[in-house]
């Protein structure tokens, strides 16, 4: 399998990616980003590009790929609507378009969150311009998947890179391995998130939208 990685450089894309590397059916993990990954491979081919919703110059390089998985996002905090969505639905949709005419049908899995508003209507921003990405995605001719992890516990010596998330992790991180355990369906590892990805992709899953305790159904299968 030949997988593509928004958002490596991230708590999520970090996991995913160390996943994919670790993965016997994946021969090639193709990293995009505004700057590289940092890891050392030899399945990792690294691209960095500037500008990622337009993806014109580099389509080429994104020929013959079986799936992606898309990590990329920025927390809401301190944020305008217009701006969040320029980036969370603008962003998004422009890179998941380009690819589904590179790749028709190729799989997207999507890191949304718990708590996302389907119905686009809802008082919180954050979850209803994700709502809007998510419906978005699905009507794409791509066979597409959203996962709304809760709450993670990255692994792997993984850390944030947003300051506002990063913090509250250094403060809990002991506990988050007790509270994955006593509430399983609101807790995923970094490492579930990556295996669950790779497992969706390969096999499929009968849902499109997938809750923290259908991600970690997919793990224990």
């Amino acid at each position: 399998m030949k997988v593509l990685v928004f958002g490596a450089t991230g708590m999520v894309g970090q996991g995913v990616l160390l996943e994919c590397l670790r993965d016997p059916t994946v021969e090639l993990a193709v990293t995009l980003g505004r700057r590289a990954s940092g890891m050392r491979d030899a399945k990792i081919r690294e691209l960095v590009h500037a500008d990622l919703a337009h993806c014109a110059p580099i389509e080429d390089q994104l020929a013959g790929l079986d799936a992606c998985f898309f990590c990329l996002g920025v927390s809401s905090s301190g944020m305008k609507e217009a701006d969040y969505d320029r980036i969370t639905y603008g962003l998004t949709l422009a890179a998941a378009e380009a690819l589904s005419k590179i790749n028709p049908g190729m799989t997207f899995i999507y890191v949304s969150g718990s708590g996302t508003d389907s119905s686009e209507k809802g008082r919180i921003m954050w979850a209803r311009v994700k709502g809007r990405t998510e419906n978005a995605l699905l009507r794409l001719p791509l066979d597409s998947y959203m996962f709304r992890p809760g709450v993670i516990q990255p692994m792997d010596g993984i850390k944030s890179k947003t300051p506002a998330y990063q913090i509250p992790y250094t403060i809990l991180g002991p506990l988050l391995p007790l509270l994955r355990w006593a509430l399983p369906n609101h807790v995923l590892s970094t490492r579930e998130i990556g295996h669950a990805m790779l497992a969706v992709a390969e096999h499929g899953y009968e849902k499109r939208v997938l809750e923290t305790k259908d991600i970690r159904a997919v793990v224990q299968r």
